[in-house]
């Protein structure tokens, strides 16, 4: 049985990755063999948020060539992971009708992701 730690392996901090946080989108490393609902339950369980949707893209790796050998780069799994940014409080109908609210906290960003945050 994989961990949430298993699954997710180290953020993306790049440019490009750092623009797109502002929109609630956090890109990550992922292990090469999961899928969106795993990588969408290791990030609510790790930072606590709401996760709306999930984009996975496989990357190849590359050829390399060191004199006269050819070898490949490790190919890798990278997913962007867009949270509720709202940060709605969840409610539900109990007993008798009533509205209900939960008293669970979500998160509308992830503090730890990234540098100078």
């Amino acid at each position: 049985m994989k961990t949430a730690y298993d699954v997710i392996l180290t953020p993306v901090i790049t440019e490009k990755s750092m623009d797109i946080v502002d929109s609630g989108k956090y890109t990550f490393k992922v292990a090469t063999d999961a899928n969106k609902t795993e990588v969408k339950n290791a990030i609510e369980e790790i930072f606590g948020v709401k996760v709306t949707s999930v984009n996975i893209a496989n990357y190849d790796g590359k050829l390399k060539r060191q004199r006269y050998k050819l070898g490949r780069t490790p190919a890798f799994k990278k997913a962007v992971v867009t949270i509720d940014t709202e940060g709605k409080e969840i409610s539900y109908l109990g007993k008798g009708g009533k509205v209900e609210k939960s008293k669970k906290k979500i998160k509308t960003n992830i503090e730890e992701f990234g540098f100078g945050q």
